[in-house]
Formats: structure tokens, sequence, C-alpha cells
């Protein structure tokens, strides 16, 4: 597969309902004439392509493979990376009610598993290549990013220590704790569900981890699970701009007025707050060893180094 420069293809290949692209259409808007949210959406893109040009050096292609957490919606001619702990599940769900012809009208309506099936959606690895160029180079994409270290504690939070999670605690928690706990209990060896934050980063920092298998993708880089440098992406939507950003995308794609992103209710949110919390017991040297593990989605992202680190 060929990489493309799709944020400046699109806007000439894909024709739309009205015989335009979608930016164009945004452009020629009134709606959006001096839109700030046009102009932020711009600046993104454009920090995107400059930390991109500056740091990778060798472009490679693209494999099918790399395109499983691409979700397609041939009706809006939309295309979506899904990034877990990003409010995947809501997009999900909407990409559902944009996909289902009917089938579903209000996203919240959609159970929280029914929109991880993976029957329910098709992802970008399914087409064949030509279809796969086609719809690179033509719709609209667009990811969702979140401050990394944010992201991480409520990956760590939501699968380590809620109780109902018990396929983590088998598949990863155990061993954890065989790896990282000095003289752990049986009972800890057997059921993995007391896996401490410390313990987790030391996992992720093992050498030995990344050498067996790829990150799970709750704790996966953006960068490795979205290429942005490689698929170049028309909105790069943010956690803490969600329903502007996913107002604006929706509006780009001319969906219908009726479909509406889910408001956020949850007060259980991993916050920067809550995220510095779990930091506090972190040695200055692991925090900047899990830093640089997760460096390029901070530069790539434009987010600033958290203040809570220790690693000045």
């Amino acid at each position: 597969l060929t990489p493309f420069s799709a944020s400046e293809e699109m806007r000439s290949t894909w024709q739309g309902k009205a015989g335009r692209s979608p930016l164009q259409a945004l452009y020629e808007s009134d709606q959006f004439e001096q839109s700030s949210l046009q102009a932020v959406h711009q600046q993104r893109r454009e920090m995107l392509s400059n930390i991109c040009s500056r740091y990778t050096r060798k472009r490679r292609l693209l494999q099918p493979d790399d395109l499983r957490h691409l979700v397609v919606d041939d009706t809006h001619g939309l295309l979506y990376c899904y990034v877990p702990k990003v409010a995947c599940t809501n997009w999900k769900r909407v990409m559902m009610v944009l996909t289902g012809q009917g089938k579903y009208q209000d996203p919240l309506e959609i159970p929280a598993h029914e929109a991880h099936v993976p029957s329910n959606l098709r992802t970008l690895s399914e087409y064949s290549v030509p279809e796969i160029n086609y719809r690179l180079r033509s719709y609209l994409k667009f990811v969702f990013v979140r401050e990394p270290f944010e992201r991480l504690v409520s990956a760590y939070r939501n699968k380590f220590t809620l109780s109902y999670n018990t396929a983590f605690h088998k598949r990863y928690g155990t061993k954890i704790i065989r790896r990282h706990r000095q003289e752990p209990s049986d009972r800890a060896l057997e059921r993995g569900d007391d896996v401490r934050f410390a313990e987790f980063v030391y996992y992720l920092l093992d050498p030995r981890t990344q050498q067996e298998e790829p990150f799970n993708e709750h704790w996966e880089r953006v960068h490795s699970l979205c290429h942005p440098c490689i698929i170049h992406y028309d909105v790069v939507g943010k956690y803490e701009t969600l329903a502007e950003d996913a107002n604006y995308i929706l509006q780009l794609v001319g969906a219908d007025t009726s479909v509406k992103f889910p408001a956020s209710s949850k007060t259980t949110r991993t916050t920067d707050d809550m995220t510095a919390q779990f930091f506090q017991d972190i040695s200055p040297f692991y925090q900047r060893r899990l830093f640089n593990l997760y460096k390029m989605d901070y530069l790539l992202f434009n987010y600033s180094i958290p203040s809570y680190l220790r690693i000045r």
C-alpha cells in the first residue's frame, strides 16, 4: 500500500453530495466562515506534519495489519481510527448509527459490549488493496487522542482495579505479578487481580514485554495504533475538547442532525489530578523512562510534559 498525502489529495479527489470535498464544503460554508475550530484543526494538522517530518526518517508502507483500528463508514465517506480509553465506545456507537441504514437511531441505545463486537463495524483491513487505497485517498479521516499518561492511568484503573475484568487479571495481571513483585502470594499469582500501578509501569518498561508480543491496544501508543505519520488525518480530535470536535466531524460529513455524540456523564473519569497521585510513588528514574516510551505521542499531539513529573 502506498502512503498518501491525503490531506492535500482529499480536497481534490473526494466528491461529496454537493460535488465538493468535505473540507471544501466547510471552507465555503457561511456557518464556518471564521470558525475558530477550523483554525484549531488546521494548527493541529500542521503541528503533526512538522513533528512527523522532523522525527520520521524513512516512510514505510502500510500493511493490512496496520489498518485494523480504522473503522469505515462508506455511506458518509469516513474513516475513524479508534484509540481505547479515548471515548472509543461512544465513537463506535456513533459509527454504528451512521453505517446502520436506520437500524440504530440513538447511540446510547446501543449497549457498550455491542459496540465492541467486531462484526458490527467494518475495518479498513477487510478491504482489497485497491479499495483500501481509494478510501485512504478519498475519505475524511479522523482520530481522537488524549493526554498520554492520563490515558495510561485510565487503562490501568479500568483493567486492573475493577473486579469484573478477570480476563485481564489472568492474561496480564498474573504475569506482571510473577515478574515484578518480590515474594508474591499464591493467591496473587493465581488471580492477578491486585496489580499495583508501579508494577504495571515496570512491566511496560521491561524489554521482554514487547519482545514477546505487541502492547495491548489499551496501553499501546497512539502513533503505533493509528500511524499518523503515514496516514494523513484531516481531523485530530482531542479528549479534552471532545464535544466540540465530535460535533465538528459530524457536521463536516453531513451526518443527519438527529445523530448526536453522547454527552459525557462519567464521574469516575481519570483526571490530571488523579493521574498525578498515581505517579507520586514512581521514582524520577522510572518516570523519565516511561515518558520516553510515550514521548512521540506527547510530541505529535502537542501535549506538554506533566507538571507533576520529577524528570527535569
